[in-house]
């Protein structure tokens, strides 16, 4: 798949091709039902697929200090949508200058004159231009006049997420804030994953037994409520069934909130420096204050348990 950033990276011959824009934050489920319509159709069409999005998130731009937790970094974002067959992505640089667009200069300057769009596949929501003022009549309108089609598909998916709410980004976001990965995971279709470079910590796992990987997660990540979790410690294409910590170590009266996992049954890990990523399967329990060190080396090994049971054979 082809990685473009900005405009002028998509090579000066490239032919017409199947398009669909959004920011397209995790990638959950109904993204993949229009990513995946695209690349049916560019199929059909014996065209190359595009999948268009953005950085940093328009919120960021337009109101600053109002960006929204990630549910997958931007490397991460063009894995997932690499899995489902797009030939192209392309990430625009989203400025003062750009989101200040009419949605006709938009429209002629992204998919007309750039991408040369024959199809632009997008969910009736679509909104596009300077205020969001675009909207999927308007971009049927535009379309007519410079020879591309559009097709309009349905992204309403649902489960028991959520109360049975639509599949969403914010509906995710929320699910993770509160320590529902069983919800979350349903709208991604895999365990929501959190990634950072493995930094030294106060040790303390390494003393209790418990040598965990202090994860310094990337800027605006989706962290999960506190509490712990069962899932996977990912390390140089290794996966490996973890524990996994979200809080401030109130045992020990920490004050900073960490993600820490810890490796099950791994012995003598060097990960110090490494870019790792943790899988969220399922939550096990909240955080808790111990009187005793006891008490919590007890309730550790109950949490590794039911980690490995739960992870076994997945």
């Amino acid at each position: 798949m082809q990685r473009w950033r900005g405009l002028e990276e998509i090579p000066g011959d490239w032919g017409r091709s199947v398009v669909t824009i959004g920011s397209f934050d995790g990638v959950h489920r109904g993204h993949q039902l229009i990513i995946g319509r695209a690349v049916e159709r560019a199929r059909e069409l014996g065209l190359p697929s595009v999948v268009v999005t953005f950085d940093p998130h328009p919120r960021e731009v337009i109101r600053p200090g109002s960006h929204p937790p990630l549910l997958a970094p931007h490397p991460r974002r063009a894995e997932l949508i690499a899995e489902l067959g797009v030939d192209a992505v392309l990430v625009l640089p989203f400025t003062t200058e750009f989101s200040q667009e009419s949605p006709e200069d938009f429209v002629r300057q992204v998919l007309v004159d750039a991408l040369r769009a024959r199809l632009v596949i997008e969910g009736p929501n679509f909104r596009f231009g300077h205020r969001a003022a675009g909207n999927v009549a308007l971009l049927g309108e535009l379309g007519r006049a410079d020879d591309f089609e559009v097709e309009v598909i349905d992204l309403q998916v649902c489960g028991t997420a959520g109360d049975g709410q639509p599949f969403s980004s914010s509906l995710t976001r929320r699910l993770v804030e509160t320590g529902d990965m069983a919800g979350a995971n349903e709208v991604l279709g895999r365990p929501h994953r959190v990634e950072g470079v493995v930094v030294r910590g106060a040790q303390r796992g390494r003393e209790l037994g418990y040598p965990t990987a202090n994860v310094e997660t990337v800027p605006h990540s989706a962290i999960p409520a506190d509490g712990v979790y069962a899932g996977w410690l990912t390390a140089d294409g290794e996966r490996m069934p973890a524990a996994i910590s979200v809080g401030t170590n109130p045992t020990f009266d920490g004050t900073s909130r960490t993600v820490e996992a810890y490796a099950i049954d791994r012995v003598g890990l060097d990960l110090y420096g490494m870019h790792v990523a943790v899988d969220f399967l399922a939550y096990l329990r909240g955080m808790e204050k111990f009187d005793s060190i006891d008490a919590l080396l007890d309730r550790m090994a109950d949490d590794v348990k039911r980690a490995r049971e739960l992870t076994d054979g997945r």
